[in-house]
C-alpha cells in the first residue's frame, strides 16, 4: 500500500488497483475510484486490437506500487509481467511497459531523479528510464546476481546503494554505478524463516544487529519510522506483517 496526502493505494489479487479517500478524525476509509478507471475502459476501444490485452488491464495479481516524489504518478507492477503509470489526479493510465520482465514482477522502487527499479522472478533487477519529457520508460540497466527470484528492493537514503532480496535467502547490495559490492548471509530483513533481522553497513562491510523472533509465519512486508515518543534521535520502530496474520511493532532504542 502508498499513501499521498489523504489518499490510500492499495494493489488487489484481482487485477485491480483500488484509490481509497482517509477521513483520520472519524478513522475511515471511503472509495474513490478502481484502476482501470470506467473512462481508460472505454478508451480501450480506440486502441489496437494487439495492444488492448495489457495497455489498461493488469492480468495478473498487482504486486507492487509506488509513488513520484510528488505524489502525480503512481507506479504498478504485475505477475502479468507488466510496468504502469497513472495519473493520481484523475487516475488515468499513462503508459504501459509490457513484458518488462521475463516472469512475475515483484518488487518496485523509485529513485528521486524518476528511476525505476523493477524486481522479478526472472531473477533479474531492471532499471527504467525516462530519456525525456513526454517520452516513455526504456531499459537502461540490467542487474543479475541473485540465483533466485528477487523479491523485495529499498534503495539508502542518498539513494547511492540498492538491496536488493531473494527466494535465494541472500540480500545483494549494489553500490553507486549498481555493481553489487556485498550480499548478506543467508537470511533476509523479513523472511520466511519467521525471523526479522537487522543489518549495519560500515563502508563496505555489514554485519547482522540482531534477530527478532515472534512470527508463527513468514515475514512478507517492512517498515521503519523513528519513535517520536522517544528524545533520542536513534531510536526506531519497526512495523511487520506476516502470514500467520498478525502486526507486529518492534521497539529498537539502539538502530543507528
Amino acid at each position: 500500500m502508498v499513501v499521498s496526502a489523504d489518499k490510500l493505494f492499495t494493489p488487489h489479487q484481482d487485477h485491480k488497483i483500488r484509490v481509497w479517500k482517509t477521513n483520520t478524525q472519524q478513522n475511515k476509509l471511503a472509495h474513490l475510484a478502481t484502476l482501470p478507471t470506467l473512462g481508460d475502459r472505454a478508451l480501450k476501444i480506440l486502441i489496437p486490437k494487439h495492444k488492448k490485452s495489457t495497455w489498461v488491464h493488469h492480468l495478473d495479481t498487482v504486486s507492487a506500487l509506488a509513488l513520484s516524489n510528488d505524489g502525480s504518478l503512481l507506479y504498478s507492477v504485475s505477475w502479468d509481467k507488466t510496468l504502469k503509470i497513472w495519473q493520481t489526479a484523475d487516475f488515468k493510465c499513462l503508459e504501459s511497459v509490457a513484458s518488462a520482465h521475463d516472469d512475475s514482477i515483484n518488487a518496485l522502487v523509485l529513485s528521486s531523479n524518476g528511476e525505476v527499479y523493477t524486481g522479478s522472478t526472472d531473477r533479474k533487477i531492471k532499471i527504467w528510464r525516462k530519456t525525456s519529457e513526454g517520452e516513455d520508460h526504456i531499459l537502461v540497466a540490467t542487474l543479475e546476481k541473485h540465483k533466485s527470484g528477487v523479491n523485495a528492493l529499498a534503495l539508502s537514503v542518498d539513494e547511492n546503494t540498492l538491496y536488493s532480496g531473494g527466494s535465494d535467502r541472500w540480500i545483494v547490495v549494489w553500490e553507486k554505478n549498481m555493481v553489487a559490492v556485498d550480499a548478506l548471509k543467508p537470511g533476509a530483513h523479513g523472511s520466511a524463516d519467521e525471523t526479522i533481522r537487522i543489518w549495519r553497513g560500515i563502508e563496505k562491510c555489514y554485519f547482522c544487529l540482531a534477530i527478532l523472533e515472534g512470527h508463527r509465519g513468514p515475514v512478507k512486508c517492512l517498515t521503519l519510522v523513528k519513535d517520536t515518543d522517544e528524545p533520542s534521535d536513534t531510536s526506531y520502530l519497526i512495523y511487520s506483517g506476516g502470514l500467520d496474520c498478525d502486526i507486529k511493532v518492534w521497539h529498537l532504542p539502539y538502530l543507528i
